[in-house]
């Protein structure tokens, strides 16, 4: 079974111990729900919402309904901003939280291992996006074709969304019943 990003529609079974015990629907409601599991998961829904943003942004462009400066500001801002908070909440989920999530459920251990991987495949990725966004945005200050600049920018965007939307699905399947089920306190 391929388990790369890009191949995978799911967490494997034998990665889903804890997720079939503590189906989404019951999060919320469960007591070790904490504020900070709550933050966490805003901050991926922070991630889905500034994707969804920029391929508006180019969706626009490429059907001919928006300023190409506008959408220049847009992707320089709104690009900028995904690449620094994404890397951020990776490094701090790399050095801190999943090393210590890693030990409180040994039967885990091959889940935290794939998320770790797919933040690398991810950083593959984010460098594709961020060298779709440069062409995207000398082409839209004049430099070229802006019209294929911008769809070489928005073919990349979509792969960004579908490498990230099955990465924070598979995460929160991962992280939020080890919380339910253990309690660990760096999340109370």
């Amino acid at each position: 079974m391929d388990l790369t990003l890009k191949d995978r529609d799911g967490l494997p079974a034998h990665l889903r111990v804890l997720a079939d015990k503590y189906p989404r629907d019951i999060w919320e409601g469960h007591p070790h729900f904490s504020q900070l599991t709550r933050f966490w998961l805003d901050r991926h829904l922070m991630f889905r919402r500034a994707h969804a943003q920029l391929t508006t942004t180019t969706e626009a462009f490429l059907d001919g309904n928006a300023d190409p400066r506008r959408t220049q500001a847009e992707i320089a801002r709104m690009g900028q901003f995904l690449l620094e908070q994404l890397h951020g909440h990776h490094q701090i989920e790399d050095a801190h939280y999943f090393p210590i999530f890693a030990q409180f459920d040994k039967r885990l251990e091959a889940a935290f291992t794939l998320l770790d991987s797919d933040h690398h495949e991810l950083d593959a990725t984010l460098s594709s996006f961020t060298q779709a966004a440069n062409g995207a945005l000398r082409g839209l200050g004049g430099e070229g074709d802006a019209t294929a600049a911008m769809g070489r920018f928005h073919g990349t965007v979509q792969e960004l969304g579908q490498f990230l939307d099955r990465h924070l699905m598979d995460e929160e399947e991962v992280i939020v019943p080890l919380v339910l089920e253990y309690a660990p306190e760096e999340f109370r």
